[in-house]
């Protein structure tokens, strides 16, 4: 370990002992089960799941429906229209954590509406984030003005990439920045979003790599943009798509499109290590009476991962 993940690593510490939630009691002998489980081979990486189209359940039956699903934790739109809106952050976050706590899960990842260092419910989200232990969010995209200069456009975003990392710092918390498939988003080709974040620690900004996204706008050379991008991965995002004769891709159950299993051969051999979300967006996660579905989808796209994990 250097000395700046060494640094990074005791801000976590820290953290985590002045956090109440976290400072909570041992496991009950049935999480302490779970957390054998947890720590299988077979296990090791954590597994959380975007947690979007579950806006109409209270935190509670959130935590019920995640937990028998038999994840690690969930990634939580804390942005607006989500879990929890960031102008009330302080008072709803520790709610959510709580509720999940006590099913043995967490906040793997939080989605945000974040990418200005300026704007004052960064500091908000971020500061109650990071007192609670929650280690990593989801950041907003740039989106290109194709009347101008695309190189110019990074240029111009990578001062107030340097200084939001170095709020992430401070806080000991990670930003993480998706690449997403786009006519106009930064970060689609990989490469620029290589070039944006040059210069800045991966502890403080990494990349949520979609291999979905990576795929979509790669074809077949995906492996070697993953080969390009992995130094800066700290998170993976798994889905699927196919075209179906279409100009869009459509969004497919998970082994049911054109998302090669032969990704998590290649990720296990760079001895990856961070979270895995899964993302189920195929139904129409904007209503609530397709929760039943949702909670059957996600469950056979787990069996899926699990099987090309192993």
């Amino acid at each position: 370990m250097t000395g700046r993940q060494q640094q990074f690593h005791d801000r976590r510490q820290f953290l985590a002992a002045v956090s109440s939630s976290v400072a909570a009691a041992a496991l009950s002998p049935a999480l302490a089960g779970q957390a054998a489980e947890k720590e299988d081979p077979a296990r090791r990486t954590k597994i959380c799941v975007f947690t979007k189209p579950f806006n109409s359940l209270s935190f509670d039956e959130l935590a019920d429906r995640v937990a028998e699903l038999g994840f690690d934790g969930i990634e939580a739109p804390i942005r607006s229209g989500g879990h929890v809106e960031p102008e009330q952050v302080e008072d709803r976050l520790p709610a959510l954590q709580e509720a999940l706590k006590q099913r043995g899960l967490e906040i793997t990842v939080m989605t945000t509406d974040i990418n200005d260092p300026n704007d004052p419910l960064t500091g908000r989200v971020l500061r109650t984030a990071a007192t609670l232990g929650i280690e990593r969010y989801r950041m907003k995209y740039f989106k290109y003005d194709l009347d101008k200069s695309v190189i110019d456009q990074i240029q111009a975003w990578r001062p107030q990439l340097r200084e939001l990392a170095a709020i992430n710092h401070d806080f000991g918390i990670q930003g993480l920045y998706q690449n997403h498939a786009g006519t106009t988003y930064c970060g689609a080709a990989l490469w620029d979003l290589r070039l944006a974040l040059e210069g800045i620690a991966p502890e403080d900004i990494g990349v949520a790599y979609d291999i979905r996204h990576a795929t979509a706008e790669g074809g077949s050379s995906w492996p070697a943009t993953f080969n390009m991008i992995r130094p800066l991965v700290q998170t993976v995002y798994v889905k699927d798509f196919t075209w179906r004769d279409q100009p869009q891709p459509i969004n497919v159950p998970l082994g049911e499109g054109r998302v090669s299993k032969t990704f998590f051969r290649m990720l296990k051999d760079t001895n990856f290590t961070g979270p895995i979300s899964l993302h189920e967006e195929y139904l129409d996660h904007r209503d609530p009476k397709l929760v039943p579905q949702h909670l059957a989808a996600i469950k056979r796209d787990l069996a899926t991962l699990r099987a090309w994990l192993q």
